[in-house]
């Protein structure tokens, strides 16, 4: 398969003469699931997203698959039963992403903590049998205040009492977005980047029936038909629904900002994932991860009204963080001189916390001996003792002993909702990264069920929980072997084992694709051989259309190695630009559309470097 700029061309003649079953406005996670899925289930499928695919909230998350243990606290039970859940079948269907990293959460003795030591074991049982964890090598467990510090001795002592363990995943989000549209592209998918839409179509009968777009590579406006449509634009389903004038759109969004720093692992190491209180009293929680040779951490979850396409890291951001991370690691001394990169993005969250599937029953918090009277009938459920009307009468009846506010937008659900306005328009909006298959699963099921009661077109749904994405096809319970076999084959070609293991993790069952352009291209002068594929492959193969994409999405070299970006990027340009044969104009746009983000992730704006 090509899935580059001259595939971008044919997409668009597509678009131009043909009429689509389902068009798909925004090109995140939810918008490539629902692509992936309706391509490989014989839909004629466009997508279109006005900029890079993943450019918006899906590259710009925590980048863990997360299972959402703080949810029970807030008892979000149906969020985290759906959610660990959901979370394994990713890593089924994507097994060279998602990566379990089991998550250290300490518990310290302050006011108004999330978990004491007794709930979080509670709660940890209970995440453990929804994860169907219970008793492996992953279950969870507790450590001592000792051994706390013994394993992450820059940790602060004062007031800790202990902490718990248990299953997480890391995840390269903007890498799952790729994988799954190249996949719906490989079936037969129509997927363009930087296509905007300005208008929504209608037909004679007041239906939805497609969009006018405009293409930002060349100013064209096209109009594009289509039997059904899609919005998956996340923190724009609403400009989108308000684009649509066939219907009277109340605004549901509200958006929240989430920053991350990251700094040199040799100012702050943790050995994994840490998660826990803000110690601020303010119903926040903060991750501290590791990454390659970084540490990164955040996020904030403040309300936000600014610039969607553009969300930066403001001081009173840099400040919040650094106040908690210099507080709970008390030698670290950071400063905003030690941020190497950083990141802003914004969360699609619903206003009026009431979006179906994965809302749960509240966002209350509730006392422990509520924890373990759930814990104790969802495990009687589970063997088939109770029926489902006994487990919801115990839901109900839970006693609160909330310390978080129903205005805090760190206590709002990040759960989804599925509409179908009046004209056939299908908004699915809210939602975590974890649960993308799932709530396309039920966006595309919405549309077969259209075209078979109004177009008389009958489609059966593919088994998107079996079909693995581009480059998934690995045995998700060998990974690590079959990772190991790929990076040899890299090193038998020539690559250095940490070249070839990046790959390989990289690409998954793509590797042997990219491991073949060895002997096609040269190595670029200034790139290692490594890069040097990488970068062939994310032109030919990924879409690659400008070095942001490259540098920023296809890898994640901006934000965690800032120690070698600044000596490839004239190279990555200078190959793009003679590649895809860009005019003097052209190149001097993209260069500055970087050296602009770059300034951003390394926050020169805040620390007075205007040069």
């Amino acid at each position: 398969m090509v899935f580059s700029l001259k595939r971008r061309q044919q997409d668009i003649n597509v678009f131009k003469e043909e009429t689509l079953d389902v068009l798909i406005i925004g090109g995140g996670i939810t918008g490539a699931g629902a692509a992936l899925q309706a391509s490989a289930s014989g839909l004629k499928t466009g997508l279109v997203e006005m900029q890079d695919f993943a450019e918006g909230t899906s590259s710009r998350s925590t980048k863990l698959v997360h299972g959402g243990l703080r949810y029970l606290k807030q008892f979000d039970v149906e969020v985290v039963a759906d959610t660990v859940q959901e979370r394994a079948v990713v890593q089924g269907i994507a097994p060279h992403i998602p990566k379990a990293d089991p998550m250290i959460l300490p518990v310290y003795d302050e006011p108004n903590a999330t978990f004491s030591m007794f709930s979080l074991k509670v709660a940890m049982d209970l995440y453990d049998q929804l994860a169907s964890v219970t008793g492996t090598t992953y279950a969870n467990y507790t450590l001592t205040k000792e051994e706390v510090l013994e394993r992450v001795p820059q940790l602060n002592s004062e007031g800790l009492l202990g902490a718990g363990v248990y299953l997480d995943y890391r995840n390269n989000d903007a890498r799952l977005v790729i994988e799954n549209i190249k996949r719906a592209a490989e079936d037969g998918g129509h997927m363009v980047s930087r296509m905007k839409v300005v208008k929504i179509l209608h037909d004679d009968e007041g239906k939805a029936s497609g969009a006018e777009v405009e293409d930002l590579l060349t100013g064209d406006t096209i109009r594009i038909n289509a039997r059904v449509v899609m919005n998956t634009t996340g923190p724009w389903s609403d400009t989108i629904r308000q684009m649509d004038d066939k219907i009277d759109a109340i605004p549901q969004m509200r958006p929240t900002k989430g920053v991350h720093l990251v700094v040199d692992n040799k100012k702050l190491f943790v050995p994994q994932p840490i998660y826990f209180d803000t110690g601020k009293q303010d119903g926040r929680m903060v991750f501290v991860i590791p990454r390659e040779e970084k540490t990164y951490f955040g996020t904030t979850d403040t309300d936000y009204k600014g610039d969607f396409l553009n969300p930066t890291v403001e001081q009173d951001d840099v400040d919040y963080l650094l106040d908690i991370v210099n507080a709970r690691y008390p030698s670290a001394h950071i400063t905003i001189d030690d941020i190497e990169s950083s990141w802003a993005g914004l969360r699609p969250l619903i206003a009026t916390n009431g979006g179906s599937d994965y809302n749960g029953q509240s966002t209350k918090q509730i006392t422990d001996d509520s924890f373990e009277s759930v814990l104790s009938i969802v495990e009687q459920y589970q063997q088939g003792k109770v029926e489902r009307y006994e487990v919801a009468d115990v839901l109900k009846n839970v006693e609160s002993a909330n310390s978080e506010t129903e205005t805090n937008p760190s206590t709002l659900s990040r759960g989804s909702s599925l509409e179908v306005d009046e004209d056939g328009l299908i908004t699915v909006a809210g939602g975590k990264i974890t649960d993308y298959r799932k709530m396309a699963l039920g966006a595309v099921q919405a549309v077969i069920d259209i075209l078979e009661k109004d177009f008389g077109q009958s489609y059966d749904l593919i088994d998107s929980a079996q079909y693995p994405v581009s480059g998934g096809d690995l045995d998700p319970h060998n990974v690590d072997e079959e990772t190991e076999a790929l990076t040899q084959a890299g090193m038998e070609k020539g690559l250095t084992e940490s070249e070839a293991a990046y790959l390989a993790n990289l690409y998954g069952s793509n590797t042997p694709a990219v491991y073949a352009l060895l002997d096609e291209v040269e190595q670029i002068k200034g790139l290692t051989m490594a890069d040097t594929i990488s970068l062939h492959y994310a032109m030919r193969e990924e879409m690659a259309l400008t070095p942001s994409d490259f540098l920023i999405r296809r890898t994640n070299h901006m934000l965690f190695m800032r120690d070698t970006l600044d000596i490839i990027i004239e190279p990555v340009i200078s190959e793009m630009a003679r590649y895809h044969d860009w005019s003097d104009d052209t190149r001097t746009h993209y260069t500055t559309e970087l050296e602009k983000a770059i300034a951003e992730s390394d926050l020169k704006p805040l620390k007075g470097d205007v040069s």
